[in-house]
């Protein structure tokens, strides 16, 4: 049993909440807790031996206890559903329906949906439905439309664009609020936006990166969940940098929708507390 709590802070908040888990005979796995001081916010995540304890009555002591206005979850959504939204490469996508055929990617895919036609193959070798639905031909609005339905009918409880090409309109990201998991091609701030291998490849970086972050109405400013990097140097090419750089995405997004599914991740703001 998971259990996740974000509140204001106060003294004493984790011998109560310990004191309550013993009082209903649950023992406690491991507890990670952190409190940002400038926000006065506490945030933790206990794990403790599953004993078919009632999820609704526990809640409702924690926040009986808790200071008001907390969020408290109990086994938050233990099933969870997601839909893939990709555009033309593949090594994303990839990783993750091979994580979801042998059942490690702690989510299970329900649907891909592409704006090119170039990874349906890859989806039916898996199994997994596929849609095709292109950005050619019709307006801006009407793809959105189309996106957004075909999204909807799985009511997923994340989406994840597995290098997704396209801006996600804000009235998308209005109804999957950090609830939408993007990898982008750089580590963020750097090279915001189109092309960012041939960017850092221009200004001569010794370090490229991916980043994982929630999408918010902000280009790639969302909050972010986990970034790595690997050097380069003088003698790579482009083509060199863009293979390191795919290498290093798969990594990061595998490892943000990890910590994702898990429920390791609180947001605050534009800044995320991981406990991974």
């Amino acid at each position: 049993m998971i259990i996740v709590i974000q509140c204001k802070d106060q003294v004493g908040l984790v011998a109560y909440i310990a004191a309550i888990l013993a009082k209903q005979q649950l023992n406690i796995v491991s507890m990670r807790e952190h409190v940002d001081p400038a926000e006065n916010l506490f945030f933790m995540r206990v794990q403790v031996e599953d004993n078919d304890h009632e999820d609704a009555k526990l809640e409702q002591l924690l926040k009986r206890l808790l200071p008001e206005g907390a969020m408290v979850a109990v086994n938050p959504n233990p099933a969870k559903k997601v839909v893939v939204l990709v555009t033309k490469e593949y090594h994303c996508l990839a990783d993750i329906l091979i994580r979801n055929f042998f059942k490690t990617l702690g989510a299970t895919v329900q649907c891909v949906i592409g704006n090119h036609a170039t990874l349906q193959d890859v989806c039916e070798r898996f199994d997994m439905p596929f849609y095709h639905i292109p950005h050619e031909g019709v307006s801006k609005e009407e793809f959105e439309q189309q996106i957004d339905a075909a999204v909807a009918k799985y009511t997923p409880d994340y989406v994840v664009l597995a290098k997704y090409m396209r801006i996600v309109p804000p009235s998308f990201v209005s109804k999957y609020p950090m609830r939408i998991v993007n990898i982008h091609h750089s580590f963020l701030p750097a090279f915001i936006g189109a092309n960012p291998y041939r960017k850092a490849f221009e200004r001569g970086v010794k370090l490229i990166g991916a980043t994982a972050h929630f999408v918010s109405n902000e280009l790639d400013e969302g909050p972010i969940i986990t970034q790595q990097i690997v050097p380069v140097n003088h003698s790579f090419t482009v083509t060199d940098m863009v293979k390191a750089g795919q290498e290093v995405e798969t990594s990061v997004l595998a490892q943000a929708l990890k910590l994702v599914f898990e429920d390791r991740v609180f947001v605050s703001k534009n800044k995320t507390v991981v406990f991974s």
